[in-house]
């Protein structure tokens, strides 16, 4: 589990492209600095496994699905990437619940700079709309937000200066693709209702008791 803080700009060293998957090699001397073989690490939001681990760099495999499903499929040699290890039972849980499974993508529409702040406008697609609420949380390449807007097709988030410091998202221009994680217990109360409504009412109505 993560919690959507990232520890460390990270970079892609290389990546080896097979049939359906992939070998990215990430460079980040924070999160290698006791990583093992074996270890979770979230590169833009997305729960990798490292394979392999040498000096300040990091290899993780990655399928087919997540290349699809995500926007690791894009990324090249040189990317920036955020990076963030697997939260320990001893940490401070400082953002909010994150699995590191990417439910969806988004592009940036736009960005709107303020005083000491950035509001940052993505387009929401229907799969992921309904999870998504104003003041709600949701996770960006991997970096834990607030729902600033929300709109049938849009939702805006403010970042702080930190935040366009220290991640990716500081960097990034209208058009480019970024991973999308909603709050997982939107989706638990969704099935939770869903489940109920589907099942058929078991109660009984006639049952016979004693009689006099």
């Amino acid at each position: 589990m993560f919690t959507g803080i990232v520890e460390e700009l990270g970079e892609i060293v290389a990546i080896e492209h097979g049939a359906e998957s992939a070998v990215i090699s990430v460079r980040g001397p924070l999160v290698t600095s006791d990583a093992t073989h074996g270890a979770s690490i979230a590169v833009n939001g997305v729960c990798l496994t490292v394979v392999k681990n040498e000096g300040e760099t990091f290899s993780v495999d990655v399928m087919a699905e997540t290349l699809t499903r995500s926007s690791l499929g894009s990324l090249e040699p040189g990317a920036k990437v955020n990076l963030e290890r697997a939260m320990s039972a001893s940490d401070r849980f400082g953002g909010h619940i994150v699995q590191g499974h990417v439910d969806g993508t988004a592009r940036i529409l736009a960005r709107l700079p303020g005083d000491r702040w950035e509001v940052v406008q993505f387009d929401l697609r229907p799969e992921v709309s309904r999870y998504v609420v104003e003041k709600g949380s949701i996770t960006v390449d991997g970096v834990s937000l607030t729902v600033s807007a929300v709109t049938d097709d849009t939702f805006s988030v403010s970042l702080i200066p930190t935040t366009l410091e220290l991640t990716t998202l500081g960097h990034k221009g209208v058009g480019d693709l970024v991973n999308l994680e909603v709050d997982v217990s939107a989706k638990y109360v969704e099935r939770l209702l869903t489940h109920a409504e589907s099942q058929p009412n078991t109660h009984s109505t006639t049952g016979a008791g004693p009689t006099a």
